[in-house]
């Protein structure tokens, strides 16, 4: 099962600029989350300061027992050995092959021998459905296929935890459809905590068990997926719906008398359906993250807002029956 991630009080500045303040929640272990937020609001450097790469000023990491922002750097660099990265344009060397690309986290971090490299790079290419093409270098392949090398990659030390940073940048929406389905297939398979950061909404939608947004410097919410796709926060509400009325302007947070306008233009934002969550491949067992994401939401519908304990309860009800 994949680590928990508890992140308390996370406040990163870069000078004068403060990219986000007290940001506090908890990745599941085991479970799928995605962050999302307007382009500008610091998500990748969210993902950076959770590994350790960035040092926040104030606040808490904690995974495993290690604090990745305050422990010696010793303990943080062991602690980092649990994390796998899918980076935002691959990071793939360009002289190398897919599969000594894919093994070369072994063969730095690892005494394994080659034979070993071999089996382990193989299974990873066969997860991520690169067989036959382990041979070619990037160039010569496509932006989806290098994508899913560099998760294959992301792999194969076998992380507790996988932080994917936009995924679906420079994807079409078929491809971005295989990728989505890609990663719930190896959340099954691995059962890995994993964190996707996107302003997708296709994979935001359909992907995660949990999900927060990035705004105007603050967590804007973090919680069960249906809280965030039923909000009626007006920020929430503009981006899930792409439109422009709303607190999100072209480069920066409107001003209340834009807002006050647009309050009175704009026409009230109706119920959204929930599209579903997807599933598993079929061959593939069940989503154990799944089955501990439903006992942990049913405890927590107390305290959810209506419309989203609605959602919970319509999600988890069998086909004409209640919850039980």
């Amino acid at each position: 099962m994949g680590a928990e991630v508890v992140v308390e009080g996370l406040t990163k500045s870069f000078g004068r600029q403060n990219v986000w303040q007290d940001v506090t929640l908890t990745l599941p272990a085991g479970e799928v989350s995605v962050m999302l937020g307007p382009s500008g609001t610091g998500k990748t450097v969210f993902l950076k300061s959770l590994i350790g790469l960035l040092k926040p000023e104030r606040g808490r990491v904690l995974v495993g027992g290690c604090d990745m922002v305050n422990s010696p750097e010793r303990d943080v660099y062991e602690a980092r050995k649990l994390f796998g990265v899918m980076f935002q344009d691959g990071a793939l060397f360009g002289s190398m092959s897919l599969f000594d690309n894919i093994a070369f986290p072994l063969r730095e971090h690892t005494r394994k021998k080659e034979s070993e490299i071999r089996r382990v790079v193989m299974e990873r290419v066969e997860m991520v459905g690169l067989v036959g093409a382990e041979r070619k270098l990037p160039g010569e392949i496509s932006g989806g296929m290098r994508k899913r090398a560099g998760l294959a990659r992301a792999l194969v030390l076998d992380p507790q935890i996988v932080l994917c940073d936009e995924p679906d940048s420079g994807l079409d929406p078929v491809r971005t459809a295989y990728l989505s389905q890609l990663l719930i297939d190896l959340n099954a398979q691995i059962d890995a905590t994993m964190l996707i950061v996107t302003h997708n909404l296709d994979i935001a939608s359909t992907v995660p068990d949990n999900m927060g947004m990035l705004f105007r410097r603050n967590l804007v919410t973090f919680g069960p997926r249906e809280v965030l796709l039923t909000s009626e926060e007006p920020v929430v509400a503009q981006f899930l719906a792409g439109r422009r009325e709303g607190p999100i302007g072209m480069s920066e947070e409107k001003d209340a008398a834009t807002l006050a306008r647009e309050g009175r233009a704009a026409p009230p934002d109706p119920e959204r359906a929930l599209p579903p969550q997807l599933t598993p491949s079929p061959g593939l067992p069940p989503r154990a993250g799944a089955q501990r994401r439903r006992e942990r939401v049913l405890n927590l519908l107390p305290e959810l807002p209506e419309r989203a304990r609605t959602a919970i309860l319509r999600s988890y009800a069998p086909v004409g029956g209640a919850v039980s």
